[in-house]
């Protein structure tokens, strides 16, 4: 290894270090970093926890290689440029610190995650001998989650309403306001700049870490700064701010492709600019604001295009207060237990899980839906309930954790905190309690498209089946399913479970679990939920008895023309929805 490097005296030798974040506007931590710098040295750390451990999916990846990309570009044009390391953070950022004579580091808090926090603090450890400064900035959320967190006193808030008033009260007392993007920014010191010169800090390309999708052609959702501040601009300028002002997400439809052009959907599909940082969310709110001060309609949080900002600061504020457990059902002081099936330990619910990830559940609808995400890393969130709800309460009684850990392999706006917090929403294990609200996995889709150009797209092997039978082929005759050139059970499967008597069964177990909950904590005073202020009853008392315990559920309709699905389950919406994807 290279001996340290000594910084001249008086220099101000600063390692910026990009985790998400990767914008130079309103960049707090890229002002903080350039404030009295002698050189600014902008990195980035492939971490193999990422990159290489397999919990990512390749169109994510890709989008990450493009934004690098369009980061550096930007970086290029203030006199910088983005070095990119490869390890652990914990090792590399304190080689480089010491080789390249660093004085300060900066970063961004990025979140919430478990792992995030635990690298976080291990860099610092790692760090400590070396004598370097570190300062943390705020800018991937829009206020800072520890003073949030203050207005609950250390609780976590569980109802929008609640957070909207703690979030009114923190924005009154620190208003909203943009950092300027600098127009120079200092150059990355001499040995930085030696060690980029040895080929070893290049930014890599899709074909580096994604290369199964190296000649995939254009992405639809293309990385980077620069095609998020694009799509925005494009989002607000419709119909001179209009729709911007009109939007309310229940609203708009799960099955629209293109509505707006190439790579557009019936919403602004910002999801994973926010994600990465590639677009602040600060920068959002206040030219979401200017834009639509003059439109004739105003929508409203929660279903408004600030809602959606908002939704996504709640999840945060959330999982901020509840920890590393806001991940899962056991121990999470927010969540109630509830005896799903886990697949670890049930052959059965382990082929079904695997049935539901690869879209084969014989419900063209639910299928569709999967295919998308697996194909295009994003679905709309209403295609995200449905599923969602099918996995969990609706039919399969899987535990909610398997659904999330698949969203965020395979998403490409995969957030830590939005994901779980959206999995305890639509499996009813917090937030949200009516569980006897359920989607169908039939009517659902067919009220969005009932030609069922949405499943044939995604789903061609029933291309040519007839709009009748479309989101029902197992009712199909035997002939119509020859002319279409599809058997169900041969070329495309029959339903794994008959949902109207799975989904009456899962209310069942949910209601006697809800019941559990509530006996456990009739000696505290009340029930958890509306404000975050109970404690979890993990395991043995608030446990779900036996009866509750999940079981396989119902098994699929006997033959292609049971009329099962006849009586269909509300297809509901809940009135307050979830993050902007």
């Amino acid at each position: 290894m290279a001996g340290s490097t000594k910084t001249a005296r008086g220099a101000m030798v600063v390692l910026l270090w990009y985790r998400k974040g990767l914008r130079v506007h309103d960049s707090p931590a890229l002002a903080a970093a350039c404030e009295g710098a002698t050189a600014v040295c902008p990195v980035f750390c492939l971490d193999p926890w990422f990159v290489s451990s397999g919990k990512v999916g390749p169109i994510r990846l890709r989008f990450l290689a493009e934004a690098l990309a369009d980061l550096d570009a930007s970086l290029r044009a203030r006199g910088s440029r983005l070095l990119v390391l490869h390890g652990k953070p914990e090792e590399e950022l304190p080689r480089v610190a010491r080789e390249w004579g660093a004085t300060h580091i900066v970063w961004e808090k990025d979140g919430v995650e478990p792992y995030g926090l635990k690298r976080d603090a291990a860099v610092r450890e790692a760090c400590a001998p070396l004598g370097v400064t570190i300062t943390e900035t705020n800018g991937h959320t829009i206020c800072d989650l520890d003073e949030l967190l203050k207005q609950s006193k250390g609780s976590p808030v569980t109802t929008y309403s609640t957070f909207r008033t703690h979030f009114d009260h923190v924005v009154a007392r620190s208003p909203i306001v943009l950092t300027p993007t600098p127009e120079r920014i200092p150059a990355p010191s001499d040995a930085a700049l030696a060690e980029e010169a040895r080929g070893r800090l290049s930014v890599p390309s899709v074909a580096d870490i994604a290369p199964s999708l190296a000649d995939a052609g254009p992405s639809l959702f293309p990385g980077g700064e620069g095609e998020a501040l694009r799509r925005l601009d494009a989002h607000l300028a419709r119909d001179g701010g209009a729709w911007a002002g009109a939007f309310e997400k229940p609203k708009t439809s799960p099955t629209e492709i293109d509505p707006f052009g190439a790579g557009t959907r019936s919403t602004t599909v910002l999801s994973a600019y926010l994600k990465f940082g590639c677009l602040s969310p600060r920068t959002f709110w206040v030219r979401l604001r200017d834009a639509t001060k003059g439109a004739r309609t105003r929508s409203a949080p929660p279903v408004s295009l600030d809602g959606q900002l908002l939704w996504r600061e709640f999840y945060y504020a959330c999982a901020h207060a509840v920890g590393p457990a806001f991940g899962q059902m056991e121990d999470n002081p927010i969540c109630r237990q509830i005896g799903w099936r886990v697949p670890a330990d049930d052959p059965a619910a382990a082929e079904a899980l695997a049935a539901w990830r690869d879209g084969r559940t014989g419900y063209p609808w639910i299928d569709a839906c999967m295919r998308q995400l697996k194909s295009e890393g994003w679905m709309h969130h209403l295609a995200r309930h449905a599923v969602a709800c099918f996995l969990t309460r609706g039919d399969l009684y899987v535990r909610w954790e398997e659904g999330a850990a698949v969203f965020d392999e395979l998403l490409i706006d995969a957030d830590w905190a939005v994901n779980n917090g959206n999995w305890m929403w639509l499996s009813c294990s917090c937030f949200f309690y009516q569980y006897f609200r359920c989607y169908s996995p039939v009517a659902f889709g067919r009220k969005y498209d009932p030609d069922g150009a949405y499943v044939r797209k995604y789903v061609p092997e029933l291309a040519r089946f007839p709009k009748k039978y479309i989101y029902e082929p197992w009712r199909a005759p035997i002939a119509d399913q020859n002319k279409a050139g599809c058997r169900v059970g041969v070329d495309y499967p029959k339903p794994i479970v008959q949902h109207d008597v799975a989904s009456k069964e899962n209310m069942g177990k949910l209601a006697e679990a809800y019941k559990a909950h509530k006996e456990s904590h009739a000696d505290s005073g009340g029930e958890h939920g509306s404000e975050g202020k109970g404690k979890g009853t993990g395991k043995g008392k608030g446990a779900p008895s036996k009866a509750a315990r999940g079981k396989a559920p119902a098994a699929p309709p006997p033959d292609a023309k049971s009329r099962a699905s006849k009586k269909r389950t509300r297809h509901s919406e809940s009135d307050d929805d979830d993050d902007e994807d």
